[in-house]
């Protein structure tokens, strides 16, 4: 019998917590790409255990099964994006149900809430939940608490086992999105989170060739509300696009150690530039969240914003680097530069930006696996 064990990371990350697949005879070392839409039955009432790959696919499923591993979840489901998963995740709620949002989110996240769950009538209210009491916004039609920890772009720092023990007392639903550690570095679950997001076309993919999204829940309950969700409006992750995500997931933990590395480096390295006005990183001890991600996560990630001297520094920046690519997204192997203001969160409104702390002057870094001397060396030339 194929029974769980309970592997180390690394180990999961290959197989999840089962060696071995009740879908495939084969001993193909890499899982198969099932690219079928529809499965045969034997017999009337008799079935392989899969009929359509909208409703699921052996790929998918085995990708499932390894997330749900990697996040000590109940369950785990694959989106065609990270926006689909949060898409789906909304479904959850109805007209007149209010959610508490942290204020500095992926401008994707806040484009999809301002302008199509409130036409839903679904209400938001955006909180600082790393530093505002969150009690105060809580009324009789709250139903959520969403987070990101640490945010996108400014790299602030929820404290996540106070905020689930405020959930709990309340009776609402804590949501966090993980994309920026992952599971290798940080398992909200494990912290009285109900639901983790991921953006898998990030550092579980971690290769920038294919999207993908991931919603992993520690309940039942949970599981099957979502699981009627995804098969009901069709956005399950494809077998090929499953199958990515499963090859670039097998070096995470490797990819992870050393893209923190590099991080590292590069915000001591960046402490002593001139044109470098602040650093934005939690694993700087002068970072306000640096003592609550000690205590909460296993490592600080590879996700890094500053703040340049002008505006005309940032342009030059983002003209003159040649190692470094000038792109949106993040977590894969290669290193990016992006400009929130104009890419990332274009679609916020600006005052709501400049009250984040998202101006001209502010650069994210996505940090890769490159030699650190080589990064360094065109973080120098681009910063003269």
């Amino acid at each position: 019998m194929n029974k769980p064990v309970n592997y180390g990371f690394p180990t999961k990350c290959l197989y999840g917590n089962q060696i071995t697949s009740s879908c495939d005879n084969t001993g193909a070392i890499s899982f198969p790409i099932y690219q079928s839409a529809t499965f045969a039955h034997p017999g009337l009432g008799n079935s392989t255990g899969y009929d359509y790959s909208r409703l699921q696919n052996p790929t998918r499923e085995h990708l499932e099964k390894v997330v749900c591993s990697l996040e000590n979840g109940y369950d785990a489901l694959a989106f065609s994006s990270g926006m689909a998963a949060i898409a789906a995740l909304m479904e959850l709620f109805k007209p007149g149900d209010h959610i508490i949002s942290g204020n500095d989110l992926y401008g994707g996240s806040i484009r999809l809430f301002d302008n199509i769950n409130r036409k839903n009538l679904i209400e938001f209210d955006y909180a600082d939940t790393g530093r505002d009491d969150i009690t105060s916004y809580i009324k009789p039609s709250t139903k959520a608490i969403y987070v990101e920890t640490p945010t996108n772009p400014m790299m602030n720092v929820t404290d996540i086992r106070k905020t689930a023990a405020i959930a709990k007392e309340y009776g609402l639903l804590l949501i966090v999105d993980n994309t920026f550690l992952s599971p290798y570095f940080q398992n909200p679950l494990d912290l009285g989170a109900d639901i983790v997001i991921h953006s898998g076309t990030k550092f579980l993919g971690g290769h920038n060739d294919t999207l993908a999204g991931f919603l992993v829940v520690n309940s039942e309950a949970l599981s099957e509300k979502l699981r009627f969700i995804i098969k009901t409006i069709g956005s399950g992750l494809a077998p090929f696009d499953s199958w990515l995500i499963l090859r670039g997931i097998k070096t995470l933990s490797i990819r992870m150690e050393r893209q923190e590395q590099n991080a590292i480096e590069i915000a001591r390295w960046l402490q002593h530039n001139p044109k470098v006005r602040n650093i934005y990183f939690p694993g700087l001890p002068t970072h306000p969240g640096y003592e609550i991600s000690k205590s909460q996560s296993r490592g600080f990630g590879s996700m890094l914003t500053f703040e340049v001297e002008d505006a005309e520094t940032a342009s030059l920046i983002l003209s003159r680097v040649k190692l470094i690519r000038f792109a949106e997204s993040l977590g894969g192997v290669e290193t990016l530069i992006t400009y929130p203001m104009t890419q990332t969160h274009a679609d916020v409104p600006q005052a709501e930006r400049e009250r984040n702390g998202i101006t001209d002057t502010i650069l994210r870094l996505s940090i890769g696996i490159e030699d650190i001397d080589d990064l360094i060396d065109d973080l120098s030339q681009a910063l003269q």
